[in-house]
């Protein structure tokens, strides 16, 4: 038959039903569904990736399109300028105690005056009931006089005293702890010798407590009796004793 494709004798069955048709077929006779391309009916292929061309073709089209849109946006994301971190405010916290400027900062060790210590008095003072006579040390001493007693006390030194008078102050201990004078070293003036190194003296008690003469006594109480010698023009503390008085 004039323009008919030659008959031949081998049949291919569709991939669909299953009905053989003629390998020059171009869809199946059965059902109408198209031949697969490189040969009618020809079934699709095993594996689990398409490996015919128009289908690889359409997989690397895409593939194309999703690189060129990775690059496309790399591109973009370097033109636009950065958004500014956002910094999250800090919460204050307190502020370390301001030591001393170095102005104000405490004088090292050696700028600061040496304390001087008290000079070792040379003298020894003593209270008793009595006096030697020879000696002119106290005895029985005692540092505690009632009234009706004899207060007698002894001043000694490693040397002669150098001078032919010294003086005696006589303050009285507050309860606060305070010192009042009751007897100033000019009306406490006492002769002695300049070549004796010891000299003591006695009263009776009522005398210092009540006093004579019109003058005050000193009451009772606690006192302190100190014991000076003029030396280079100027009083030099020689001794110091404690002594209470009661009535």
């Amino acid at each position: 038959m004039l323009g008919c494709a030659p008959m031949t004798g081998d049949s291919v069955e569709c991939f669909n039903c299953g009905r053989a048709n003629p390998s020059w077929a171009q869809v199946c006779r059965s059902c109408g569904v198209p031949m697969r391309p490189g040969g009618a009916g020809s079934k699709p292929p095993a594996g689990r990736l398409p490996t015919d061309r128009d289908s690889l073709f359409s997989i690397g089209a895409a593939l194309a399109t999703i690189g060129v849109a990775i690059v496309f946006g790399l591109v973009l994301s370097g033109m636009l300028p950065e958004a500014p971190a956002v910094i999250a405010s800090a919460s204050p916290t307190p502020s370390s105690s301001i030591g001393p400027s170095p102005s104000q900062a405490p004088a090292s060790a050696s700028s600061q005056p040496t304390a001087r210590p008290t000079p070792e008095l040379i003298g020894t003072l003593s209270f008793g009931a009595g006096l030697n006579q020879s000696t002119q040390e106290v005895i029985d001493k005692n540092d505690t006089f009632a009234s009706g007693s004899t207060f007698c006390h002894s001043i000694s030194l490693p040397q002669p005293f150098g001078v032919d008078e010294y003086q005696e102050e006589v303050l009285k201990i507050r309860s606060n702890g305070k010192l009042t004078i009751v007897q100033r070293r000019g009306f406490g003036t006492l002769p002695v010798a300049s070549g004796d190194s010891v000299v003591g003296w006695c009263n009776p008690t009522d005398v210092l407590i009540f006093g004579v003469a019109g003058s005050d006594g000193w009451g009772t109480g606690d006192f302190m009796l100190r014991a000076y010698r003029r030396h280079n023009g100027s009083p030099q503390l020689l001794a110091q004793g404690r002594f209470t008085l009661t009535e």
